[in-house]
């Protein structure tokens, strides 16, 4: 379907130089992100009350190239059970090793490779889901630095995910925006740590999130009448991205009727996550990072002060949707922890059921009168 190893080349190959850093100073910054990524782990604890059930897991701190191989290690676990559906329809399908198979895989492995090129200069962190089985540590050329707590007994309970942070994405951003570095990459790291505590301290949210994603792949028409019309649909998005009006992004154009309704659910919990992940960093961020306000004027302001591709390609690949998450979570947190109390905000956690829907994202009163 995909062929991996050439979008791992590609994307190596087509990824932008980082910033121009002498090895000390490389150092330097992979050991402070090490660290800051522990230091922010009871501040975080302490304003969300949530207290992680697994361990924290590993700590990988990579360059562009070292993202770009943990990423494609994550889709392979992703995608897998398409691959496997593909296989079973291999009627439909080029088969594998087939020429038009394998010119077809070269061609999808471009194309991720591609993209993957452009999202490894922009994302700054993420914490990792989804790992190949048996892989805990850094990928690539990347540092590491383990971190857990011991149960009990002594063991330490198996981790659910990796926290992964770019080191010249960070140095770029602090770079363009003129502000204390330090403060910056403890700020960045205070997002990301969020992310670990809640997917450690809720330990069905992981399994949700790969269920959904699992149940939207599988949902694909694979009849090649309704791909044709889900391409011109894409082809539109494309164009109507390029002409700057409000349209969809490709994951929007291509889903069937059957994905656009778990693509609802899967959006409701990604924009309580990442919005969660923005309330708890501006809460926290005045007690750990002096210049936090700057920071936060700054980084909105660069956010949405790209140039005209940049908005295309965004637009396209879904990024614009993202942002617009991170607005609409933190807002909800905001409100409902105003209104109820984090303590009565933390039922949002009990279950599936817990979770806002689209709908009560936007009006969180009907959220608090449902659960809170």
């Amino acid at each position: 379907m995909i062929d991996w190893d050439l979008a791992i080349s590609t994307g190596v190959r087509f990824a932008r130089q980082g910033p121009q850093v002498s090895l000390a100073d490389a150092r330097a910054v992979v050991a402070e992100l090490r660290g800051l990524t522990a230091v922010v782990q009871q501040p975080v604890r302490e304003v969300t009350g949530l207290t992680s059930q697994v361990s924290a897991g590993p700590v990988a701190v990579v360059d562009r190239p070292g993202w770009i191989r943990a990423n494609v290690g994550g889709f392979r676990v992703v995608l897998e059970p398409l691959a496997e559906k593909l296989a079973e329809r291999g009627s439909a399908v080029p088969a594998a090793g087939s020429v038009l198979g394998t010119v077809g895989s070269r061609f999808t492995g471009v194309q991720a490779g591609l993209i993957l090129a452009y999202l490894s200069a922009r994302v700054l962190g993420q914490y990792e889901l989804f790992l190949p089985p048996g892989e805990s540590g850094g990928v690539g050329s990347s540092a590491t630095a383990h971190s857990g707590a011991n149960g009990a007994n002594g063991a330490v309970a198996p981790s659910v995910g990796r926290l992964t942070l770019v080191a010249p994405n960070i140095v770029m951003v602090e770079r363009e925006l003129g502000v204390d570095p330090h403060d910056f990459r403890r700020w960045v790291c205070l997002h990301e740590e969020t992310h670990r505590v809640q997917f450690t301290s809720v330990p069905w949210l992981r399994g949700y999130v790969q269920g959904m994603m699992t149940e939207f792949l599988l949902a694909s028409d694979l009849d090649p009448g309704a791909i044709l019309d889900r391409m011109r649909a894409a082809a539109g998005a494309v164009a109507g991205a390029v002409r700057g009006g409000d349209g969809e992004s490709l994951v929007e154009a291509m889903q069937t009727p059957a994905q656009r309704a778990l693509l609802d659910k899967l959006t409701a919990v990604m924009t309580l996550v990442e919005g969660h992940g923005d309330y708890v960093m501006d809460a926290v961020g005045p007690r750990v990072v002096p210049s936090v306000a700057e920071i936060r004027e700054k980084f909105s302001h660069r956010r949405s002060s790209a140039g005209r591709v940049e908005q295309i390609l965004r637009r396209i690949l879904g990024i614009d949707l993202k942002m617009k998450q991170y607005a609409e979570g933190s807002l909800f947190v905001r409100t409902v922890v105003e209104e109820v109390g984090m303590d009565r905000f933390n039922k949002v956690w009990t279950g599936p059921e817990t979770l806002p829907t689209r709908a009560e994202l936007a009006r969180p009163a009907d959220w608090i009168a449902r659960v809170g």
